[in-house]
């Protein structure tokens, strides 16, 4: 039997003492040790993003990525976007710009397109495009997902200039 780690993950600012073997991926973590089931396995190789988190506040493939790595980092998932009831930005964009259908690659495009939107509001369509291009989508033909997140951009940036004239 391999020995465990003692680590702590902090999700959504909760914090997750757990013991893991050193080879359990982040995601397994995630899901299994910590009951944060938003974050979806897809392909387990880093190919689809379905497992995309923001840590640290950047877009990872967390099943790339291994749980120790992670100790003491701050971790985000699909999970803390909602302000309970209510539906961040970008949800609500996903919602109102039908940017989903069968929805198993959703938190994965929410998480990396937080992330992108955070640290780069003006983003351009072109880099959008880009960034949305490393992420896979079976159902919707990536139309209504950039759509969605140019809608998201847009609100984001009024957002800002909102409290910046406040």
């Amino acid at each position: 039997m391999s020995e465990r780690a003692e680590i702590t993950l902090t999700i959504n600012g909760e914090r997750h003492a757990i013991r893991v073997e050193p080879r359990r991926t982040l995601v397994d973590a995630i899901r299994e040790d910590c009951g944060q089931t938003g974050t979806h396995i897809g392909c387990e190789h880093g190919v689809c993003g379905a497992c995309t988190v923001l840590v640290e506040g950047a877009p990872v493939r967390s099943c790339l990525m291994f749980a120790v790595q992670a100790h003491g980092k701050d971790i985000r998932t699909v999970e803390g976007l909602a302000d309970g009831d209510a539906l961040n930005a970008l949800q609500q964009a996903f919602m109102d710009n039908h940017g989903l259908q069968c929805g198993f690659c959703t938190p994965g495009f929410l998480m990396l397109i937080t992330g992108v939107l955070e640290r780069e509001p003006h983003i351009t369509d072109e880099e959008l495009i880009d960034v949305l291009s490393s992420n896979l989508c079976r159902c919707t033909g990536y139309q209504n997902i950039v759509k969605a997140a140019r809608a998201a951009a847009g609100e984001i940036r009024r957002q800002r200039s909102a409290q910046g004239a406040n």
